[in-house]
């Protein structure tokens, strides 16, 4: 009884351990493929593929092609002088001398030291010697130096001063507004208007330059400019201002009238003193300066008149709305440049107002060109000859202001720059009142027509008026 009792015992133990190992031995086959690719995975991230033989072969290769470099290349000098050329053949001399294996029988070993220290010593010396003259040459590039003036550079130095070519601008409206106002075209009159008009255009540049020195030399637009270069000195910049200003201004009052010149002064004073701080404080000097671009057509309208009146204000609007387009188009392209300088511009701080308000003054050149005829300054031909030039800048002010990307603003520029001089082209072409004189003084007219006509006669029309001397739709008196 105790036989069976251990054997069953021993079965049912066998059977429990023989139970174990067969579950242990099904978990292990089941589990043994993903322990084997976890495994292959493993061990192949860790070994070495061909890619890192290739690289460290490059490795290597560097490596010894650096150390030969270094061995064979001698180290260039830094500088080399004409009179150390003979001096200079000495180092490579004792290279080449020491890389010979066999030295000849006929020199003995107690000279060949005292020939390499002093070839040692005259190549440490040269070294050296070009080493602190280098330093030398390094500090006096690195010192501020003050840029020599000479006569011959003057004048186009003062051209840049004066932003020539925004003066020509300022002259050329001045010019279309004086030939653009009824009355006889007098020819003294005129040159003393764009004499005045010029020189104080230039003098409200260059106040403008002087201020704005430390702010111009942030922008690459402007770093080039001759204050901000030191080639003229703040002194002289001011001095030339007031040369042109006090003439100008002179000029304008007493040659001219003396509203044309209380208009050319205080353009200056709202260029120099007005819109130059306001750069600076708020986008408000977009507006300041197109009232300060709108003055001088305003100017030669009353220089020719000695009066205001609709005409005038016609001419200043669209020379008011015109740069809008202009200036927030070009400034758009140079939004990095202003803003480095530290310039408070619509492009700048209220992007979508630039566009918007670009657009708005596009359209308004087609309201103010078909205002013309009705104010008598052209004939109604105009709104209808200009109408395509004004719908295109208004196309190029849309596509502006709906893309508002580089390239639509540029376009949008350039139109700009022809739009202008075609429409005061088309204006005094079809100018309603418009006097073509052959002759420069207006007593040459009167006498003209005093051949044909009593003097009793004070009004005169142009189907009275000699054929070549008038060309008018109404002359007022002559006197």
């Amino acid at each position: 009884m105790a036989t069976s009792s251990h054997a069953l015992s021993s079965r049912l133990l066998t059977g429990w351990v023989g139970g174990c190992v067969w579950y242990q031995e099904r978990r292990a086959v089941q589990e043994s493929p993903h322990k084997f690719m976890r495994l292959f995975r493993n061990v192949h991230k860790q070994w070495i593929t061909f890619q890192h033989f290739n690289f460290l072969k490059r490795m290597y290769v560097t490596q010894l092609n650096r150390s030969l470099s270094q061995q064979v290349k001698p180290k260039s000098e830094p500088m080399a002088s004409s009179f150390l050329e003979k001096t200079s053949s000495g180092p490579a001399k004792a290279e080449i001398y020491a890389t010979r294996s066999l030295s000849p029988p006929s020199l003995s070993l107690s000279q060949r030291p005292s020939k390499e220290e002093s070839l040692e010593l005259d190549s440490a010396s040269i070294t050296e010697g070009s080493v602190e003259m280098g330093k030398k040459e390094a500090k006096e590039e690195n010192q501020w130096k003050e840029m020599k003036l000479h006569l011959g550079n003057l004048p186009g130095i003062l051209a840049r001063l004066s932003k020539i070519k925004l003066t020509a601008l300022v002259v050329s409206t001045t010019s279309a507004g004086f030939a653009l106002a009824p009355g006889p075209f007098d020819l003294p009159c005129f040159l003393l208007t764009v004499a005045g008009t010029g020189l104080a255009s230039c003098a409200a540049n260059s106040i403008n330059q002087f201020f704005e020195v430390p702010f111009d030399s942030n922008m690459n637009r402007t770093k080039n400019r001759p204050l901000v270069r030191g080639q003229i000195s703040p002194l002289l910049a001011v001095s030339f201002a007031t040369c042109c200003a006090v003439p100008g201004v002179a000029l304008l009052a007493c040659g001219v009238n003396p509203l044309t010149g209380a208009l050319g002064a205080f353009n200056i004073f709202l260029y120099a003193c007005c819109y130059t701080p306001l750069k600076r404080v708020s986008i408000a000097n977009t507006w300041v300066g197109a009232v300060v671009g709108a003055i001088p057509p305003v100017m030669g309208w009353t220089a020719a008149t000695g009066s205001l009146n609709a005409g005038a204000f016609l001419l200043g609007g669209i020379l008011y709305s015109w740069q809008f387009p202009h200036f927030n188009a070009l400034s758009w392209g140079l939004r990095e440049d202003y803003s480095r300088g530290g310039y408070c511009m619509m492009a700048v701080t209220h992007p979508a107002l630039c566009r918007r308000v670009a657009l708005r003054h596009c359209l308004a050149l087609v309201g103010l060109s078909a205002a013309a005829p009705v104010l008598d300054v052209t004939t109604w031909a105009f709104p209808v000859v200009s109408l395509p030039i004004n719908l295109y800048i208004c196309y190029l002010g849309f596509r502006f202001y709906t893309q508002a990307d580089r390239r639509s603003s540029r376009r949008l520029f350039f139109c700009s720059l022809w739009h202008l001089p075609l429409l005061l082209l088309l204006m005094l072409t079809l100018c309603e009142q418009r006097t073509w004189r052959l002759f420069p003084c207006s007593s040459w007219i009167t006498f003209c027509c005093s051949h044909y006509y009593p003097p009793e006669v004070s009004s005169i029309t142009t189907s009275h008026c000699p054929r070549g001397a008038v060309r008018r739709t109404h002359w007022g008196q002559l006197k």
